[in-house]
């Protein structure tokens, strides 16, 4: 707010700027490999699956304010080889609890889960689906711990949720490591959509669901 004056701002400044830099640091290991459809979440392309933590960081878990989404946008932007358009953050905005910041030494962003909520629509049944968009950690902070983290508390929170029938994601059907990850927490394959990527091969992905505990199908005792 404006009691931080000048210094507030010089303080947000140097965090955009250092922001910017990891990104920059990382640049020259994105391949058009990795380039996803824009309007669509990249669930794996931004931290590691696999768990070799070169030990765990400390960090603190913060939901999304007006004051940091500018700050969301460079993180987004450092980590992935697209930029995502305002839809998707206002989708992020949405979804209130859901999207989490990962902090480190207090007030430095290293990372973000991104979701959308999807409430049923034409008066159908069924409650409401979390799409998890995206999962991003800086290069420097992966294997540490911190997108297991996330989400984790996403799906902690979900669980809680009555109103969440089941949260879903969609993995390239090559990236075996992202689906052996996501079945460690429940995740469960439902589906396969054809030619979903547009410009990497395989094109093709599955989605990933996790039921609410509630649900028909739910394991009623979290991910094990």
């Amino acid at each position: 707010g404006a009691c931080c004056g000048a210094g507030g701002s010089q303080r947000e400044r140097e965090r955009e700027e250092w922001t910017e830099r990891e990104g920059r640091r990382m640049s020259e290991t994105i391949t058009e490999e990795a380039i996803v459809d824009i309007n669509e979440g990249a669930p794996g392309q931004g931290f590691s699956f696999v768990q070799k933590y070169k030990e765990k960081l400390p960090v603190r878990l913060g939901e999304l304010t007006d004051k940091v989404l500018e700050q969301l946008k460079t993180l987004n932007k450092a980590i992935f080889p697209v930029k995502y358009n305002d839809k998707f953050y206002v989708d992020v905005a949405q979804s209130g609890q859901y999207t989490k910041l990962a902090y480190y030494s207090t007030d430095i962003l290293v990372g973000a889960i991104c979701c959308r909520l999807e409430k049923p629509t034409g008066g159908g049944g069924g409650g409401t689906r979390l799409y998890i968009m995206t999962i991003g950690v800086l290069a420097p902070y992966r294997s540490c711990g911190v997108g297991t983290e996330m989400l984790e508390k996403t799906l902690e929170d979900a669980e809680k949720d009555p109103s969440v029938s089941e949260a879903y994601l969609h993995v390239q059907t090559s990236n075996t490591d992202a689906m052996g990850f996501y079945k460690r927490f429940g995740f469960e394959v439902t589906s396969t959509i054809k030619n979903y990527y547009k410009r990497i091969d395989p094109p093709d992905c599955h989605v990933l669901t996790k039921k609410s505990p509630d649900e028909p199908g739910g394991r009623g005792g979290g991910a094990g």
